[in-house]
Parts: structure tokens; sequence; C-alpha cells
């Protein structure tokens, strides 16, 4: 069995949804929704968690299933949305990363970018 590659998984997900005449459903913002809505989900088993109890959500079987449930949830709507929009995933994070590595350059203190510090601001939410 080979491993799933991003666009074998966009491809299924897709074709699961045209199987279904889902399409008309699938919008960029309908998706964007439901990628906000099991994000949420996701978040959920955490909540009231201490930051004991989250490092350790995955001891647990059935919490663990949640888990898992979730992040497929999500990564499914986010491939989705990406499949719609023509976005590429990997091209997408790869580029953020080369931008953040020289924003965020090593040994500045976490939450303060470059420009941050050289404009007064803090613009590490963007």
């Amino acid at each position: 069995m080979t491993e799933p590659d991003v666009a074998g998984l966009q491809r299924r997900l897709a074709e699961f949804a045209a199987s279904r005449e889902w399409q008309p459903y699938h919008t960029p913002k309908n998706l964007a929704a439901a990628l906000s809505v099991e994000a949420a989900e996701l978040l959920e088993i955490f909540q009231w968690s201490t930051p004991d109890e989250a490092d350790r959500v995955m001891d647990d079987p059935e919490r663990a299933h949640r888990v898992e449930d979730e992040v497929a949830d999500v990564l499914a709507y986010l491939l989705q949305f990406c499949g719609v929009l023509g976005v590429d995933p990997l091209a997408a994070l790869a580029a953020k990363i080369d931008r953040n590595e020289l924003r965020f350059p090593v040994g500045r203190p976490p939450g303060r970018s470059k420009d941050a510090t050289e404009n007064g601001h803090d613009h590490s939410s963007e």
C-alpha cells in the first residue's frame, strides 16, 4: 500500500463530493466555514484541560481517536478549500515558512518580528 499524497487525497475528496453531487455547496465561503467549525471541534477536546492533561491527550484511546478524527476533518476541508481555489497547500506552506524565517530570525525573542522591532510595532499575529 502506498503512502497517501496531497494530490491523491484531494482527488479522492473531490470524487467523493462529486459522486454525492455536493459540489454546489463546496464554495470557498462554505468550505472556510466548515474548516473553522472543525478546528473548533478539535479545540473543544482540549477545553478546560490543564497543559499537562493536554500533553497526555493521546494516552487515552477514546480521546486520541477524537483528536485523529478532528484532525482528519480539518485537513479534509482545508484540502477541499485549496482544491476549489487552486491553491497548492504545500507550496503555500513552504513560502510562508520562508517568509517567517526572514521575519523571525534565530535569537529574536518570541512574538517579536524583525519589522516590529524596527518600527516599534508588534505584527507577530499577521
